[in-house]
């Protein structure tokens, strides 16, 4: 589990006393380096000590994907209501990373890394993965956790400070054993600390891991998936871990972890119990396609060579084709797949997929319009129905297209890319002021936040006084970033 924290901060030193502080220092340098920069750094946790809500710090790199989140949030949804977080409060993100990881940032988000779905065999592997992060949320363990940090920063800096001092009153006198015991006693307290932190993380995901179960066990599916997952990492860090403290890891050692789950898991009704056929097709569907765009060509050919006919092999190798190959021979084998199955909306969306790609935005459109038919809560399949009608440089169909932007985009704001084409709809309307609240929304959607308020109060000059855009824009204007 990931903490990344943007705080604020509670000045807890005052001012006047830095000299002093700095002064004490210096003369402990002379001493010691360790003891100096450790009294130091006390005074700087003492007087920027974190007690803010948490945040995510930088960008994290977000992979936006329509089956790939469609899947997901089939798996997810059920664990969800198990665990009494339905209604969609909780947000499903899937993270452009190869690491097989998932963790939480916030009270309302679940991050799953790419490499997380492409290495798990099946479904039941990563819906335990999802069940293990909601038993993070459900028990609200990183607002526990960020208090734990808090009161272990305290304890860390009060020993510190109180070693320091007892450092540099031994200087005075030049007692150098009384030195060496309050160097003892800054470094003690800090390890102290750092282990009750670690005890605090290690136990919160044993409590993680049984809710996990008992989500699986409410919503009739087995733990095998989960137990196989840690049971890999286990193999993985055989040799590294064997002589690791477990008290010095923020997650229980493997084999104390693996035996927990592996009784709870046999001990479920479900044991052995194996994912419907049908969802399986979709997991295997879903990891072709993102072995396909991301690997590319080559990881293609040898993964899924022609020699293997199955539906999820033709899928990578047609997505292959549209990228690399003839469009004309790529549509020919979505059609053959979509022919196999009419009904799978992200077929239809791939076939769309190459004939933008290939310049001919009318037939994507018409592609993107069936897939949206099949799946229409699908937010990024309205934005590229939307796109293609833009593309086709049709004004009769551009308030088609502004509707249909506008929609999704009201649904998932985080479409970055809609709102370039949805202010080109607008420019081309002569609609200016819309034109600039989309591109103030796109900078907004991108982390340009400065980018953004320029756009918008540019937008709010041309939109009459509280009307719907304007007060758009006057968000954008009144986001305070802190």
């Amino acid at each position: 589990m990931l903490l990344a924290s943007k705080a604020k901060w509670v000045q807890a030193c005052p001012a006047p006393l830095l000299p002093f502080h700095l002064a004490i220092g210096m003369r402990m340098f002379r001493f010691s380096r360790f003891v100096a920069s450790a009294f130091l750094s006390a005074c700087l946790i003492l007087s920027a000590l974190p007690i803010g809500s948490a945040e995510a710090q930088g960008r994290i790199s977000v992979l936006r994907d329509a089956e790939v989140e469609a899947l997901v949030a089939s798996y997810t949804a059920p664990i969800l209501r198990a665990a009494g977080l339905g209604g969609g409060s909780v947000q499903i993100v899937i993270v452009n990373d190869r690491d097989f990881n998932a963790f939480v940032a916030d009270g309302r988000r679940i991050f799953i890394n790419v490499g997380a779905i492409m290495q798990s065999d099946t479904p039941n592997e990563i819906i335990g993965v999802i069940a293990h992060e909601t038993g993070h949320l459900a028990g609200a363990h990183l607002s526990r956790l960020r208090q734990q940090i808090a009161r272990s920063q305290l304890i860390s800096a009060a020993s510190i400070l109180a070693g320091a001092i007892a450092v540099a009153a031994a200087v005075g006198s030049g007692d150098g054993q009384a030195a060496m015991a309050g160097q003892g006693t800054a470094a003690g307290g800090t390890e102290l600390a750092n282990r009750t932190l670690l005890a605090y993380q290690r136990e919160e995901e044993l409590a993680a891991d049984r809710a996990a179960i008992s989500y699986l066990n409410a919503t009739g599916q087995s733990g095998e998936g989960m137990l196989r997952v840690f049971e890999r990492f286990a193999d993985q860090t055989m040799f590294t871990g064997r002589f690791v403290d477990p008290y010095v890891r923020s997650h229980p050692m493997a084999r104390d972890r693996i035996n927990q789950i592996d009784r709870l898991v046999r001990a479920s009704p479900h044991f052995g119990r194996r994912d419907p056929a049908a969802l399986q097709l979709q997991h295997d569907l879903a990891r072709a396609r993102l072995t396909a765009v991301i690997d590319g060509t080559r990881t293609v050919a040898r993964r899924y060579p022609s020699s293997d006919r199955s539906l999820p092999a033709r899928y990578a190798r047609a997505i292959v084709e549209g990228q690399t190959g003839s469009p004309r021979d790529a549509v020919r084998a979505f059609d053959q797949l979509i022919s196999e199955q009419p009904s799978n909306p992200f077929f239809w969306e791939m076939r769309g997929n190459v004939y933008f790609e290939a310049g001919n935005p009318a037939e994507a459109a018409r592609s993107w319009a069936r897939a949206l038919e099949l799946a229409p809560n699908s937010a990024i399949l309205r934005v590229y129905y939307g796109a293609a009608l833009v593309e086709t440089g049709d004004n009769g169909v551009l308030d088609t297209a502004i509707g249909q932007l506008e929609r999704a985009l009201a649904v998932d704001p985080g479409i970055s890319f809609g709102f370039r084409f949805l202010g080109q709809a607008y420019a081309r309307q002569g609609n200016t002021p819309m034109a600039q609240l989309a591109s103030g929304l796109e900078a907004f959607a991108r982390g340009n936040v400065a980018g953004a308020k320029g756009f918008a109060q540019r937008a709010q000059q041309g939109l009459p006084r509280g009307s719907t855009g304007w007060l758009r824009a006057q968000d954008i204007i009144e986001y305070d970033a802190r």
